[in-house]
């Protein structure tokens, strides 16, 4: 079994039991389902870089979270995976609430392109996509104030196939 193929065969049983898994390194372009992302960027790396951004919404609030990371945030991210800094945006919510470890509620895959240079920043991006600044500030500040807790995973793959034991 190949190396993708069996990255391929370990997160579809992940995600069948309702974990949250992606595929790292460079063979992240290509999901769990099959699907590619968009060409790469010009990168000083092929190797693209997987974090997952997790946020637990306070209870009751989940939709007005979605909204707000829907109407002002995803776009963003969408802008910048356009530029080429992202080589794919993911978003997730957990099939059973109470399931294991699911302390989260809402999670965000961003696939970075490390080495990516050029391309707007992501305050022109936001200056340039919410003229109403004001808005935007107040949006934002309410998406946040709708959160019990909010971490950050950056992953680094292990490629069980060439990695040698310690014994």
């Amino acid at each position: 079994m190949t190396s993708s193929s069996w990255r391929i065969c370990v997160v579809r049983a992940c995600v069948a039991a309702g974990a949250v898994f992606c595929l790292g390194g460079a063979s992240a372009a290509q999901t769990a389902a099959g699907q590619t992302a968009p060409a790469a960027a010009e990168t000083s790396t092929a190797e693209t870089k997987t974090t997952w951004y997790f946020y637990t919404v306070k209870w009751g609030s989940q939709d007005e979270f979605l909204d707000l990371f829907q109407k002002n945030h995803y776009p963003l991210l969408k802008a910048q995976q356009q530029a080429g800094r992202f080589a794919s945006v993911r978003t997730w919510v957990p099939q059973y609430h109470g399931d294991g470890r699911a302390d989260w509620t809402f999670v965000v895959e961003l696939v970075s392109r490390p080495g990516v240079t050029g391309g707007p920043t992501e305050q022109e991006l936001i200056a340039r996509m919410y003229p109403d600044q004001a808005t935007f500030r107040k949006e934002e500040r309410r998406r946040f104030e709708l959160l019990a807790a909010h971490w950050d995973v950056p992953l680094n793959p292990v490629d069980l196939d060439t990695r040698k034991p310690g014994m």
